[in-house]
């Protein structure tokens, strides 16, 4: 399985190859390493490669996905970008270079409910469009006070990633 992993500001592509034991060959950015891995309490961990030897603290840092990393000489900040991140990125940069008057979700998915008719008075903030997207729902808020003017797609359909859903003047 590939992971990408964020450690402070570089992006690490990781996938496990294989795993016996407290043997452990893994592949980062197409370097291949075989480690000797062994968990000596809660969150520490002692790892051995060509020899050498290395402690490891991982500190959960508000998330399960995200952590403090400490070695004897470094810490880094580690975050796991899998695919729930990565679609809660896209969602919220999405969300902030979205035009105010359109809305369009970043990845495709099914419209679940539209609770807005065309003509309709809405206030910022307000929900005018749920969508289901890989295991999740997604309301989609007026990013400003309006009318709808135009509603593109209806309940039930399949829609594309960055295809308008609403209009908004």
């Amino acid at each position: 399985m590939a992971l990408e992993i964020k450690l402070d500001d570089r992006i690490a592509n990781v996938e496990l190859l294989t795993e016996d034991g407290n043997h452990v060959k893994i592949i980062v950015d197409d370097r291949e390493y075989d480690l000797d891995m062994q968990q000596v309490e809660n969150g520490v961990y002692s790892v051995m490669y060509k020899g050498r030897s290395f402690n490891v603290e991982l500190i959960e840092n508000g998330t399960p996905k995200k952590y403090m990393v400490n070695t004897f000489y470094h810490s880094y900040e580690a975050e796991i970008i899998d695919a729930e991140t990565k679609y809660l990125q896209a969602r919220n940069e999405g969300n902030l270079e979205a035009s105010e008057s359109t809305i369009s979700s970043p990845m495709p998915g099914k419209v679940v409910k539209i609770p807005v008719e065309i003509g309709q008075e809405v206030s910022k903030g307000e929900t005018v469009i749920i969508v289901s997207a890989m295991k999740m729902e997604s309301e989609y808020k007026a990013m400003k006070d309006g009318v709808i003017k135009e509603i593109f797609v209806n309940e039930d359909d399949t829609i594309d990633g960055n295809q308008p859903l609403i209009f908004i003047d």
